[in-house]
């Protein structure tokens, strides 16, 4: 019973299409009440509702001209409204969530939600994807295509093709039915020569390549297969080699090498340095309600993407809100005994502009696996968040952890977050008298170095 009334209550959601039409129908009927009764007064039987348009309109026309006006304008009404009400539940029955109005009516509400870009790669990019996915859908992941690792290395090699990993992570999060997507598309063969090791995600974005004959194309042709919530896009179609200059000035080439280096990172770079962004992406940030950047590896998975051309500085640029999610724990040989504020300033000093506003820091350390970290040689980031406001941008700290198998972001904590950034900044722009502290991140931010 009590499903069966907040199913009711659900078709009083604004945004649906469906009730203004049936005000319009119901309009009509008034219009068309009020010709009957003034038919019925011509013929000798009273009436009321036709005395309250009398007072308006009496002096413009006739009785009997009133009368069929009214009546044709109510029937016109009352048609239109009906019509339209009709197409309004039609299209929602005809929308991409069959299985019920419900569902149906929550895509909708979902198509009026933000527009959120997120930039990053690896499993963390995915996972705020699953959080946001539940709140808007239109999204637009932007993911680095710098990977040269395990299968996505292998297909990269051998055929040709973009490195599909991350891509494959995001279409997975997106996806309408993600519990049986992510089983198949992480399915990884463990025999079979040439096929040992790799995913069966990693080959169907590869064969959906050799198809389409684009690595783009291909992504747009799986996300309609995979009925994804929104789009995924790679941040170049380049073939690009990720490299790291360390801090005793060697150079390490390749993804899979630079974590293994053991060293701290003073920068990234492509390797041809020149890589074109697609204009899609452009298109994206400059439209905008909010650029979420991570969470995922500070230098091989969201540094990456600021090295196409254009996408700093379009970042840094847009009216967006722009927030980077700091890392829970530090990487071993990328990230090692890096606090938040030493993130921050490795993304601005790779990204060389300011692209963020915020900092979303974790301040609920983990307790059940610490132990288990610590013997990988990871901590819990420290959130300096003192250090941080300094660099002039500003910290927020929230409890966003899950403690499973792993220590991750938290899907729904994290989306929260983020929206509610959204939401009060959007509160604030649109306030006439803004407080002093609306104004604050306008001013020059702290300085920060700058890529060699």
């Amino acid at each position: 019973m009590r499903d069966r009334f907040s199913g009711l209550l659900y078709w009083l959601v604004p945004g649906v299409g469906v009730k203004r039409w049936i005000f319009v129908a119901a309009f009509g009927v008034i219009v068309l009440l009020d010709a009957a009764t003034r038919w019925l007064i011509d013929e000798g039987i009273g009436g009321q509702i036709n005395e309250i348009l009398d007072g308006v309109v009496v002096d413009y026309f006739s009785p009997g001209d009133l009368t069929w006006i009214l009546a044709v304008a109510g029937a016109a009404l009352l048609v239109i409204g009906v019509w339209m009400w009709l197409r309004a539940v039609v299209r929602i029955a005809r929308g991409r969530n069959p299985k019920g109005f419900r569902d149906a009516l929550a895509g909708r509400r979902l198509q009026q939600g933000y527009k959120i870009v997120a930039i990053g790669g690896g499993t963390g990019l995915s996972t705020l994807l699953r959080g946001l996915k539940r709140r808007t859908s239109n999204l637009t992941a932007i993911v680095t295509v710098s990977d040269d690792g395990g299968s996505s290395g292998r297909l990269q090699k051998e055929l040709g093709v973009l490195p599909p990993g991350d891509v494959r992570n995001c279409l997975v999060a997106l996806a309408d039915d993600e519990a049986l997507v992510t089983d198949l598309f992480r399915y990884r063969f463990t025999e079979g020569e040439g096929l040992s090791g790799h995913s069966f995600g990693n080959l169907f974005l590869a064969a959906m390549c050799g198809v389409t004959g684009n690595f783009d194309r291909a992504i747009k042709e799986s996300s309609r297969v995979l009925n994804v919530a929104g789009r995924v896009l790679p941040a170049t179609l380049g073939v690009v080699r990720l490299c790291a200059e360390l801090d005793d000035g060697t150079t390490v080439e390749g993804e899979s090498n630079i974590s293994a280096a053991q060293r701290p990172i003073r920068r990234v770079f492509f390797d041809p340095p020149a890589a074109a962004p697609l204009e899609e992406v452009i298109a994206a940030i400059r439209d905008a309600d909010a650029i979420v950047l991570g969470p995922g590896s500070l230098f091989t998975s969201v540094a990456p993407n600021f090295l196409v051309s254009g996408i700093a500085r379009e970042v840094a640029h847009a009216h967006a809100v722009k927030m980077y999610v700091c890392n829970v724990m530090t990487q071993p040989g990328e990230t090692d005994g890096m606090t938040a504020a030493d993130h921050v300033t490795a993304l601005l000093a790779n990204a060389a502009e300011r692209v963020c506003d915020y900092v979303i820091i974790n301040d609920e350390p983990p307790s059940r696996l610490l132990g288990a970290y610590a013997q990988e040689g990871q901590m819990p980031v420290v959130p300096d968040v003192d250090r941080v406001a300094a660099l002039g941008v500003e910290p927020v700290g929230a409890a966003v952890i899950s403690e499973q198998e792993n220590v991750r972001h938290d899907p729904e904590k994290l989306a929260n977050v983020v929206l509610a950034i959204v939401d009060r900044t959007v509160a604030d722009r649109a306030t006439l008298v803004k407080p002093a502290s609306a104004y604050r991140r306008s001013t020059p931010s702290a300085p920060f170095v700058g890529r060699a």
